[in-house]
């Protein structure tokens, strides 16, 4: 590893001071904070960042939380989804307002990427808050003006557990969004409450023959599954790309 790697590798490791600048509700359960991060360098969208509390008594503890916004130097936004029997993720989602700080460290991760440059078509496969780091990616090809046609499958357990409805609902030509609920539906859906079918990713996803680049996020259960139907509809494994995390999800 030359010099110039490992500068990176140290800048990305090291902890830093950041400033909460804002806050919004995304859902009951879920929450979305705003960042000022001083000598933040910016992300590639799929990236997560450590984020670290530190009790007055010398107790710390850290977790992992998927970056939700598009790159920006010096700023980006995390949502956070509470979780009934979580350590960290309660004081963030309840607790943090504007002008707290929190530390914080990365970028990390360079698998689970998207960049503007790639043309291919994409589908996006998201269980739960598993949707975080896609948004990202949605965001970002917006914000690039790629072309390149999206396809979001949002398995999820209710329609109040929905994450950025309102901005998805928007998003314009090039992305098309499908829910998929696990046990209760809106009035009149198509699709009775269940959990992911390989149906389910034929009718909303694309076929293997557009040799699509597809992500897939969400709880390990969720993602090992949608994973594997994936490959037995014909997909080709190096092109499906997988973020699992531990939890609850859609």
């Amino acid at each position: 590893m030359g010099q110039a790697a490992r500068e990176r590798l140290g800048d990305r490791l090291r902890w830093r001071t950041a400033v909460v600048t804002g806050r919004r509700q995304e859902s009951g359960a879920a929450v979305t904070l705003e960042l000022d991060v001083p000598g933040w360098p910016g992300h590639v969208s799929g990236q997560h960042v450590d984020i670290r509390l530190t009790a007055e008594d010398g107790y710390s503890t850290q977790r992992s939380y998927s970056i939700a916004s598009a790159p920006s130097p010096g700023q980006l936004e995390v949502t956070v989804q509470r979780l009934p029997d979580g350590e960290v993720s309660p004081y963030l989602a309840d607790e943090v307002v504007p002008g707290d700080r929190i530390e914080l460290r990365g970028p990390v991760g360079g698998w689970f990427v998207w960049r503007p440059e790639q043309r291919e078509p994409v589908l996006l496969v998201a269980g739960g808050s598993g949707l975080v780091p896609l948004m990202s990616m949605i965001r970002t090809r917006a914000l690039a003006g790629n072309r390149a046609p999206f396809r979001l499958l949002h398995s999820v357990r209710s329609p109040s557990e929905q994450l950025y409805g309102t901005e998805l609902a928007s998003a314009g030509a090039g992305l098309e969004v499908t829910y998929l609920y696990t046990r209760q539906a809106p009035h009149g859906a198509s699709r009775t409450p269940g959990r992911l079918l390989p149906s389910d990713l034929v009718g909303g996803g694309w076929a293997p023959q557009a040799r699509p680049t597809c992500y897939v996020c969400g709880p390990t259960g969720f993602a090992e599954k949608a994973s594997h139907y994936l490959v037995l509809l014909g997909h080709e494994p190096e092109r499906i790309r997988t973020e699992r995390f531990g939890g609850t999800g859609g």
